[in-house]
C-alpha cells in the first residue's frame, strides 16, 4: 500500500495542486534520476527523462491505483517505460538516419524546407506565449545546450526552479503547439 503521504500528496496533485507535484519531485526525482542514469549512462537524458516521467504524472497520462501496489514501485515502473521508449526511439531514429543517409538526396527538397520552416514558426510562436523566465531557461537548455546545474549557476537559481520553470515551460509549449495545429497556425490567447 502506498504510506499515508502518498496518498495524500498524489490525491492533491490529481486536483491540480502544484505545490504537491513539487513536493513530489522533491521526494522522488533523485531516485528517479539514479535509476534512469544507470539505465541511460547519459547524465542529459535521464534529466530529461526524469522530467518527462513527471509531466506525464501531472497531466495525468497515466494514474496510479493504489491496489495495484506501491506507489514508488508504479513510479519506477513508468520510469522504466520511459527509459525504454527513449532507447526504442534512439534505436529507430539511429537506423532511421542511415537509411535516410544512404537513400536520399542530400539536398532536402523544396516541400521538406517548407515543412520545417513551418514547425519552427509554430514552436517559436509558442516559446514566445511563455513567461520570460521560461522563456529563457527553454533558450539556454534546448537553443544553448546549457545542463540544468549550469542555467541554475548563470542565473542564480535554485536548482529545483530551473527544473520547475523547465517543467512547466515544456507543459505550456505541448498544450500551445497542440491549439497551434488544431487551429491552423492560428494562436487562441
Amino acid at each position: 500500500m502506498m504510506p499515508e503521504h502518498d496518498v495524500e500528496l498524489y490525491k492533491k496533485l490529481r486536483r491540480g495542486e502544484k505545490e504537491a507535484l513539487e513536493q513530489m519531485y522533491d521526494k522522488y526525482s533523485k531516485l528517479l534520476f539514479s535509476f534512469t542514469f544507470k539505465m541511460t549512462e547519459e547524465k542529459q537524458l535521464a534529466e530529461e527523462i526524469v522530467q518527462e516521467v513527471f509531466i506525464k504524472v501531472w497531466t495525468q497520462k497515466s494514474s496510479y491505483d493504489e491496489t495495484k501496489g506501491k506507489f514508488s514501485s508504479w513510479l519506477l515502473t513508468m520510469t522504466r517505460n520511459t527509459v525504454i521508449d527513449h532507447i526504442r526511439k534512439k534505436r529507430e531514429t539511429a537506423s532511421e538516419i542511415a537509411t535516410k543517409e544512404m537513400t536520399e538526396d542530400p539536398d532536402p527538397s523544396v516541400e521538406d524546407q517548407v515543412e520545417w520552416k513551418e514547425k519552427r514558426a509554430v514552436v517559436r510562436r509558442a516559446i514566445s506565449q511563455l513567461k520570460r523566465e521560461q522563456q529563457k531557461v527553454i533558450t539556454l537548455f534546448y537553443y544553448q545546450g546549457l545542463s540544468q546545474q549550469k542555467i541554475a549557476d548563470s542565473c542564480d537559481l535554485p536548482l529545483g526552479t530551473v527544473k520547475g520553470r523547465i517543467r512547466l515551460a515544456l507543459k505550456h509549449l505541448k498544450e500551445t503547439i497542440q491549439d497551434i495545429e488544431q487551429n491552423g497556425g492560428i494562436i487562441h490567447e
